[in-house]
């Protein structure tokens, strides 16, 4: 048993690489980045302003010791085989968009093809191997997964109605990206002093750190007889604030832009993140929530915006959730063309049998009041003028 942790001392660097270091057998090559100036920014901040409570604090600390741990192990594997950095991930295909924007309907759906490389919610969570299991049977970790998601679903039941949580579906790569910790770590918490740094920094440690993890993962896909798909299908919203970033260390990449009346979705995203606060403070405000990830998804979409300018158009495809909904294998169709794939007969028979099983009828309905949030249409009209004027003109939103 370990022991306590005092309080004040939970987030300290050394006790945090210290704590990874001894799980991990001794390991110490946390491999490269600016991993220890973020985590101590992260920590002041963590002290300052998050508001913890008792089991917010335990998990958070849980959480940061397990992804160094992850770094450690990851770093071993790679030096112990190092055709693990020659697996090929140059072209993938990216799912970028709001949240609530059918981006999960739209990755899912398109997993069903062996086609595309991918990654379940439970090898982005445990991207490692753990103690008690091989890299041919990763039986622990899916095992852990199960356990966490229906622990997260008991404790947050509405968190079904927000996002399909399964421990065995796709789903996006945030938490592998997590590991740089320059990322987004305000998805759970309530550290403006650390969003404020991070968005000084240089992302291009964190998209390089993404290509490693995937490798990584492609390279244990492969020991447990899964080939690798023609191309690695990728999805995540946090790639609208980081663009160029994506597109410099993937720069064969091709993007699916998804769109949707921001009314609909940022009220919906606020819920979610507010959702996701209060599992680890019981103080968590949503207005505070609400101004935050406003401005920092318009920042995100007029920053898209710029970064499409002067880049060639077969890089991008643009999608309206209406088409995704109303359509969706009309949908998967287009984007095969755009991507150059052929979407063969049992591929579509397949998707449409995952259709019938999936609707989104078959979840309840997410319900959330946006005046919460602080987020009314006057002010959401005028935060989103030019991407509305850009993409939803003429559009049914």
């Amino acid at each position: 048993m370990t022991s306590p942790i005092p309080a004040g001392d939970d987030f300290a660097l050394d006790s945090l690489l210290a704590e990874a270091s001894r799980r991990a057998g001794g390991l110490d090559d946390f491999g490269p980045g600016d991993y220890r100036q973020a985590l101590e920014v992260l920590a002041d901040a963590l002290h300052a302003e998050a508001r913890l409570s008792a089991q917010g604090r335990a998990l958070l600390r849980e959480k940061l010791v397990a992804q160094l741990v992850n770094r450690l192990v990851i770093e071993d594997h790679c030096k112990r085989h190092p055709e693990i950095l020659q697996q090929p991930i140059d072209d993938p295909l990216v799912i970028v968009g709001l949240p609530r924007t059918g981006t999960t309907l739209l990755q899912r759906l398109l997993s069903v093809d062996p086609q595309f490389s991918k990654a379940q919610w439970w090898e982005t969570r445990y991207p490692a191997p753990l103690d008690g299991e091989t890299l041919e049977r990763p039986q622990v970790r899916i095992e852990r997964a199960r356990a966490e998601v229906a622990a997260m679903i008991e404790f947050v039941p509405q968190i079904l109605a927000i996002h399909p949580l399964d421990a065995e579906q796709p789903d996006e790569e945030f938490m592998l990206m997590e590991h740089s910790f320059l990322c987004a770590m305000d998805s759970y918490v309530n550290v403006p002093a650390y969003t404020a740094w991070l968005d000084r920094q240089d992302q291009t440690q964190v998209y390089a750190y993404l290509k490693k993890m995937l490798q990584f993962l492609q390279w244990q896909q492969a020991r447990r007889g899964i080939a690798p798909g023609r191309r690695w299908l990728l999805k995540s919203p946090q790639h609208l604030h980081t663009l160029e970033v994506l597109l410099k260390v993937f720069p064969k990449a091709q993007v699916i832009l998804t769109h949707r009346d921001p009314g609909k979705t940022i009220p919906s995203l606020a819920s979610f993140i507010h959702t996701l606060w209060q599992i680890y403070s019981d103080q968590a405000d949503p207005a505070q929530v609400g101004e935050q990830w406003n401005s920092r998804m318009a920042r995100a979409l007029r920053h898209s915006m710029a970064v499409r300018e002067g880049r060639p158009a077969s890089a991008f495809f643009d999608l309206h959730f209406e088409d995704t909904v109303a359509d969706p294998l009309g949908v998967a169709e287009r984007i095969y063309r755009f991507a150059g794939l052929e979407l063969t007969a049992p591929v579509h028979a397949a998707m449409a049998d995952w259709l019938s099983r999936n609707g989104r009828e078959k979840r309840a309905a997410h319900q959330y009041d946006p005046a919460t949030f602080g987020l009314d249409d006057e002010r959401l009209q005028r935060d989103y003028g030019d991407y509305r004027a850009r993409y939803l003109a003429g559009a049914s939103v």
